[in-house]
């Protein structure tokens, strides 16, 4: 729940915990029960987070609306990843020595 500023007639500035659906109703005064209506005294802090943080929530946002695509590399292409590449026949031990013998075990 956010906190929200109040300013009461008698008693001055406070600040209390509400839930976003009663953002604009006026809030009873801890101090003298009198109804004190809702002021923004501080402004939020938006800006208060590290540089990194920000500059990850600027990528994301802009990423949630037309994802950035490169041209010049295919799916699965083999110079960013190992996926694309594929294993030489002469690297491939035995494995699998007995493929079709029992095809429920799987080897290691």
């Amino acid at each position: 729940m956010p906190v929200y500023e109040y300013a009461c007639a008698e008693c001055g500035p406070f600040a209390a915990l509400r839930p976003m659906s009663a953002f604009d109703a006026p809030h009873d005064c801890p101090d003298c029960g009198a109804e004190a209506p809702r002021v923004l005294l501080t402004a939020p802090a938006l800006a208060g987070m590290d540089s990194a943080r920000r500059r990850a929530a600027a990528t994301n946002e802009r990423s949630s609306n037309e994802p950035t695509r490169s041209k010049s590399h295919a799916p699965g292409c083999g110079c960013c990843s190992g996926r694309g590449l594929k294993t030489p026949a002469a690297t491939v031990g035995a494995a699998k020595s007995f493929p079709k013998a029992r095809p429920w075990m799987i080897s290691h």
